[in-house]
């Protein structure tokens, strides 16, 4: 995600005045409630509710529950847009221990958004004391600072009303290095909770825009979410520890380390298409 200089009010149609989920169910589709907006374009959704969404029918297709999702990687084709979506899957790569998952994130005119998931048997093992990670996790959320409407503008979207951010470091309005506890506050439809996996990719979108250039001098936008979990989640906040790395040429890359308030869960991993205001 990135942070604009004027961030412009979301236009959302006929979607519910006061929703309770971030997506709504439509004819077999999905159609965005305000809550999945972006706080960048009239047009366009947040990249964590359309990453949750691909994430949801990888880890649904059959023969899920005998597999764990260790890698989804998320596409970003072109702005999603504020219209009705369809999402479909298929098995890419068959097998009993590892299966690769294609889903495919649809508008009515194009293909807006492609996950593939890597799927991995589940098992109960036994490990020695050694390989264990005790790794603690950062102070728990308790310990964080909300963001003010200066440091984070109050735009109807997934940012501002979506989800909650508890700041440990750094700050939307702050350059440099971040780590913040965010919460998910509503589900992704209505009537089903929201699961650890898709809780994960919802949050893991906010990597570069917490660990950032200030916002109004350049853009920072990721055509690409990458996850990997070693363990899904626990409970509704996940910490992300940030850090974006720019190169001169416009190019970066921001990468964050995951993390439950038991401990450790994954990183992930974006590219990022860096431009001067």
């Amino acid at each position: 995600m990135r942070w604009p200089s004027r961030p412009s009010l979301p236009i959302f149609g006929a979607v519910s005045e006061q929703p309770t989920a971030l997506f709504e169910r439509e004819n077999g589709g999905y159609r965005p409630t305000r809550l999945s907006g972006s706080p960048w374009s009239v047009d366009a959704l947040h990249g964590g509710p359309p990453a949750a969404l691909l994430a949801r029918e990888v880890e649904r297709f059959e023969g899920g529950q005998r597999f764990r999702v260790a890698r989804i990687t998320v596409e970003l084709l072109r702005p999603v847009p504020l219209e009705r979506l369809e999402v479909s899957a298929y098995l890419r790569r068959p097998g009993r221990n590892v299966q690769l998952i294609e889903a495919t994130l649809r508008s009515p005119d194009h293909d807006v958004a492609r996950a593939t998931g890597l799927r991995i048997r589940r098992g109960d093992i036994s490990l020695p004391d050694a390989v264990r990670d005790d790794t603690p996790p950062p102070p728990g959320p308790e310990h964080g600072t909300a963001p003010t409407h200066r440091s984070s503008p109050f735009v109807p979207g997934f940012h501002s009303e979506g989800v909650e951010h508890r700041f440990i470091q750094g700050g939307f309005d702050r350059p440099g290095p971040g780590v913040d506890w965010i919460r998910v506050k509503y589900p992704l439809l209505e009537g089903e909770p929201l699961s650890p996996l898709c809780r994960a990719c919802a949050v893991a979108d906010f990597g570069n825009g917490i660990s950032g250039l200030v916002p109004g001098t350049h853009t920072y936008i990721n055509p690409d979410l990458t996850v990997y979990l070693h363990r899904y989640p626990e409970g509704e906040w996940i910490c992300l520890d940030a850090v974006t790395r720019i190169h001169g040429e416009g190019i970066g890359l921001a990468e964050s380390r995951l993390s439950d308030e038991r401990g450790p869960i994954g990183c992930s991993m974006q590219s990022l298409i860096v431009s001067e205001l």
